[in-house]
């Protein structure tokens, strides 16, 4: 079965046969897959009022466990955003009755960010809707066969994961 991917790089094959196109065979595909995942997630989210921003928020705080809270720097972490992105995605978010601010009893200048029993159910919700999406993506591979990309892309994407700062 041929693909896009096998189309261009056999046309860069001919066009330049003094370079090795190889790693367009791999990583071109991951590229068309992430456009393909951007648009299932999209859905997904959309299906439950969500933007891909606001599941991120949102699950973030699902995953921290009851009682479904985490600081702003906590969830800066999590999302790779600045501050400033971050205070604007928590107000809109409390306006949407998704999260709320609460004072942190640890810290009595800071606050917590805690998931409302409605973005608790939105999350789970919309989580279900994308998972039942990439199913779908993989269904053509086996459960050892997705194993195996599994092991392959983390050893890709590990060292860009374990980078300091």
């Amino acid at each position: 079965m041929e693909d896009e991917v096998d189309r261009l790089v056999a046309a860069w094959r001919r066009e330049r046969p003094d370079l090795d196109v190889e790693p367009l065979e791999v990583l071109s595909r991951v590229s068309r897959l992430a456009r393909h995942l951007d648009r299932a997630r999209r859905l997904a989210f959309s299906e439950h009022q969500l933007e891909p921003w606001e599941f991120d928020v949102l699950t973030s705080l699902r995953r921290a466990g009851a009682p479904y809270q985490l600081s702003p720097g906590q969830l800066l972490t999590q999302t790779l955003v600045t501050s400033g992105t971050m205070t604007n995605r928590i107000d809109r978010l409390t306006k949407k009755g998704l999260v709320e601010r609460l004072p942190d009893p640890s810290d009595r200048r800071g606050v917590l960010v805690r998931l409302t029993p409605e973005g608790r159910d939105r999350a789970d919700e919309a989580l279900a809707g994308l998972l039942a999406q990439e199913r779908a993506i993989l269904a053509q591979l086996s459960g050892a066969q997705r194993g195996e990309l599994a092991s392959l892309l983390r050893r890709l994407t590990a060292p860009f994961d374990n980078i300091p700062g």
